[in-house]
């Protein structure tokens, strides 16, 4: 009988390490967002469109102070949890995608209440929420759980979600605003890690080497496996790069041009798995 489907790889994560990555990215997105609204034209650089579509800066700063403060209200949150989790990082990257209406509407309800408010104030919004996130993490115990959207999850894996978002949408506070984001390392390093491995479940195999120096390699794709030597096919790209293609900012085909991302050998296209989530 053929051996089953090889079950996606789970990687595991320092809780502390992750505390920190999160803080240094939260402070990283905090000084970006105190530089915009200080600016003489602020008002105008909030509303301005990102790349996200209908989003504006001050939505997106909206939904990240969301983002933040979505831990601490999941810990409060009364009722009985399941024994142990239901819900892990690769069901959380899989699950984005059907979520992304709902987090539209709530994002654009919370806006609303946020039309008028002076950019300071809304640098405010963004620090108290950051706070918020602080005390919570400081509380919680790693291994507890809190319900979210796709099931159960513990706190050291719903941290890992509350980096993902993060560095993700600092990129895009960056790409709209021009203010340049100063990632913290160990969160652009978790990302770039999980999102790899999110490719290798989705596209079981080992016919493609994926690399992302200095932080993943990943095989993926059907087809024949390599074992020793050069790899007939090979992407390699850097972390933000891998990030922006990952979650749809970013074509395949533009990352290619650019020559922001390397493929060699018949398989070596991935576009056909890209985005992993949006």
């Amino acid at each position: 009988m053929p051996p089953g489907p090889r079950k996606p790889r789970v990687r595991s994560y320092d809780p502390a390490k992750v505390r920190a990555a999160l803080e240094g990215q939260v402070r990283a997105v905090r000084d970006v967002v105190d530089v915009v609204c200080a600016e003489p034209d602020a008002p105008a650089l909030l509303a301005k469109r990102t790349r996200l579509g209908e989003w504006t800066v001050r939505e997106l700063i909206v939904h990240l102070a969301g983002a933040w403060e979505l831990l601490p209200h999941r810990l409060a949150e009364p009722g009985p949890l399941p024994a142990r989790a239901e819900a892990g990082l690769l069901d959380y990257v899989g699950g984005l995608a059907s979520r992304a209406a709902a987090v539209a509407r709530d994002t654009a309800a919370g806006a609303a209440a946020f039309a008028d408010v002076e950019p300071k104030s809304m640098a405010a919004r963004l620090d108290q929420a950051a706070g918020r996130l602080a005390d919570a993490l400081a509380a919680a115990d790693p291994a507890a759980l809190v319900p979210t959207a796709f099931g159960a999850m513990t706190v050291a894996d719903f941290t890992v979600t509350r980096l993902v978002e993060t560095v993700v949408h600092g990129d895009d506070l960056a790409d709209a605003t021009g203010v340049a984001v100063r990632h913290d390392r160990q969160a652009l390093a978790a990302v770039t890690r999980l999102l790899a491995d999110a490719l290798a479940a989705k596209a079981p195999g080992g016919s493609v080497e994926v690399r992302i120096p200095p932080f993943a390699v990943v095989q993926c794709v059907a087809g024949p496996k390599h074992t020793r030597g050069t790899p007939p096919n090979v992407v390699e790209t850097d972390p933000l790069t891998w990030i922006r293609l990952a979650t749809g900012r970013t074509e395949w085909s533009t990352a290619l041009s650019d020559a922001a991302v390397t493929a060699s050998g018949e398989r070596a296209d991935i576009s056909g798995q890209l985005p992993l989530l949006t």
